[in-house]
């Protein structure tokens, strides 16, 4: 079974619900191919980084009210063992970052990639938005310094997450995490493991010719 993670780099639901999808998954004994897919949870262009808290702020009202917001997730986080500090984290656009990850997946090393972009944006406060950052994150993983940068520094790979991030607005994907199984279903949200599990399982019934009580929605299948 495919399972497609529309998600952004900068959501921290998005690597909550990627650490309970790997919960899920230790307990599920099916063939599974997990494929990264992007979402830009703000695509505006960010001219100059700025500390995380700051644009939030601005953006829900105050500060109080986005700190409120960070507490809230950070403890669900640590519930997962994820270990988040919005104090250091660094607002910025993440086209580049999709593209790296595009770059990553045609190397193999898309799922330890994806996971050191979470890591560097929310634990160590890197800038996802700065090339430098990227091709460091990159290296980080195995991927070459220098091929890394060329591709970030040149067009490769810019229209097709452009068509990318279309597709996920025509199929209907309007927040992250989504994960979309077998092409057909979806789950919406950080479900918690054993949600996620069931989904699974739901979806290898329907694919048999079962039809059990949904947990799922379809997605349309224009693409």
């Amino acid at each position: 079974m495919e399972i497609e993670i529309y998600a952004d780099v900068v959501c921290p639901w998005c690597w909550i619900g990627k650490r309970r999808l790997e919960q899920a998954l230790a307990s599920y004994d099916g063939e599974v191919t997990v494929r990264f897919r992007p979402f830009q949870l703000d695509p505006t262009p960010v001219t100059e980084p700025k500390p995380l808290v700051e644009a939030l702020a601005a953006k829900f009202g105050g500060r109080e009210r986005a700190e409120g917001m960070f507490t809230h997730v950070t403890q669900v986080a640590a519930g997962v063992g994820l270990d988040l500090h919005f104090d250091r984290a660094v607002h910025a656009n993440t086209v580049e970052a999709h593209r790296l990850i595009r770059f990553a997946t045609e190397r193999g090393r898309a799922a330890e990639l994806v996971e050191a972009l979470y890591q560097a944006h929310f634990t160590d406060g890197v800038d996802v938005g700065s090339t430098d950052a990227l091709v460091k994150v990159a290296a980080g993983v195995g991927l070459d310094e220098t091929e890394t940068r060329e591709y970030l520094e040149s067009n490769l790979g810019r229209r097709e997450v452009a068509t990318d991030l279309t597709e996920a607005r025509q199929l209907g994907v309007s927040s992250v995490p989504t994960f979309v199984l077998a092409g057909k279903y979806a789950v919406t949200g950080a479900q918690e493991p054993e949600t996620l599990l069931a989904a699974l399982r739901e979806v290898e019934q329907r694919e048999s010719g079962e039809q059990p009580s949904s947990i799922l929605f379809h997605v349309k299948q224009d693409r």
